[in-house]
């Protein structure tokens, strides 16, 4: 049988919808425990590509016999892994269009929910990576927060519902993500948005995005809200959204809480992050439904596709919002850390226009797992 191609799109269709899928992941042990396709339907287990050379009939057994799906890092060994199944009488055996590589860029565009005066809120998923990117739209303008680096879904959604984006911001200055919040000011005119006190830094002009600063998309004026809330990073700034929305970047996710260490201000920051989320947030409505920068695992994600809960929810469940003595609390956030983001610090110097790398480099540095919250 022919071998066929699955693309990004196509897995990710498959995760978010809970359909059942196997995967042959043929990478080295050392990559895929670092970071691997996962969903609650996912199935995948690790046979590295030199292990299988000589063939493939000692994991046969291991396989279903149809609906195989090959991965490996950029395709060719996939392909050649699939080739060798399909010899061995594998039915439907297929491999993924691109590698990883291509998972770890596709951005999947799941609607929120309505606004008030007849606009909508879009979640963009990037599964392979754990970043999440929002569009906000009315009366046929949209703004863009904490974009990824890569800009074109963006442009084509905008384009696809006749769309002129007016305004990018960034919640903060990213560590673990390149962003193209820039990219896609310069691209469509539209004002670019940034924390003063995550700028000092940075080579280029921007809008600074100060407490209180109302930000009107479209004729309906629905206001996207900045309200500083630091601790990630000393500049971090949260949204609201027409009043029903709470756009937390990294300082707060559905199933833990953001990390204060990834610019060397663990100890200085992390009084912030707890005035943030005990104090600042507590301010807040309860209703108000938060959609964070980034999740860790498929539980995060409710049925529907989107990364999201209540305010409220969220001072019950989630553990990083309960502890009570603030000793325990500064141990849990300056010790109980996952490994730094591969090139984190590059990347910072990229989102402060410093340092502007070849776009097969700027994939390399953004290769692996989201490690933006306290475990």
């Amino acid at each position: 049988m022919m071998i066929k191609p699955m693309t990004a799109a196509q897995v990710a269709k498959r995760v978010m919808n809970q359909e059942e899928l196997f995967i042959l992941d043929v990478r080295n042990e050392s990559e895929y425990k670092d970071w691997k396709i996962e969903g609650n339907s996912i199935h995948v287990i690790n046979k590295p590509y030199f292990d299988l050379l000589d063939g493939v009939e000692e994991i046969v057994e291991e396989l279903p016999n149809e609906d195989v799906l090959v991965v490996c890092a950029k395709e060719g060994s996939s392909k050649m892994v699939a080739d060798m199944l399909d010899e061995a009488g594998i039915k439907e055996v297929s491999y993924l269009e691109g590698g990883m590589k291509a998972w770890s860029e596709y951005l999947e565009p799941v609607k929120v929910g309505d606004l008030s005066d007849g606009g909508e809120l879009y979640q963009f998923v990037r599964l392979g990576k754990g970043c999440l990117s929002y569009l906000v739209e009315s009366q046929g303008e949209a703004m863009i927060i904490d974009s990824n680096r890569m800009i074109q879904p963006y442009l084509d959604f905008a384009e696809d519902k006749s769309l002129t984006i007016k305004h990018v911001a960034d919640t903060h200055l990213h560590a673990d993500h390149i962003s193209g919040g820039r990219k896609i000011a310069e691209e469509t005119d539209a004002s670019y948005w940034l924390p003063p006190k995550d700028a000092t830094e940075v080579e280029f002009d921007y809008n600074g995005l100060e407490d209180g600063t109302e930000i009107e998309v479209g004729n309906t004026k629905i206001k996207v809200q900045a309200i500083y809330s630091p601790g990630h990073t000393i500049g971090s700034t949260s949204f609201i959204i027409d009043d029903q929305y709470l756009l937390t970047g990294d300082i707060l996710f559905v199933e833990s809480i953001g990390r204060p260490d990834l610019a060397g201000k663990a100890e200085d920051w992390v009084g912030d992050l707890r005035n943030t989320l005990y104090s600042r947030y507590k301010e807040l409505s309860n209703d108000l439904l938060v959609l964070p920068a980034h999740f860790s695992k498929m539980s995060e994600m409710a049925d529907s596709g989107v990364v999201a809960k209540k305010l409220g929810d969220l001072y019950k469940d989630n553990s990083g919002l309960n502890v009570d003595d603030e000793q325990e609390f500064r141990k849990m956030v300056t010790e109980n850390l996952p490994p730094q983001p591969n090139s984190y610090e590059e990347i910072r110097q990229v989102n402060m226009g410093k340092i502007n790398p070849e776009d097969e480099k700027q994939r390399e540095m953004e290769i692996g797992p989201n490690r933006c919250a306290v475990n």
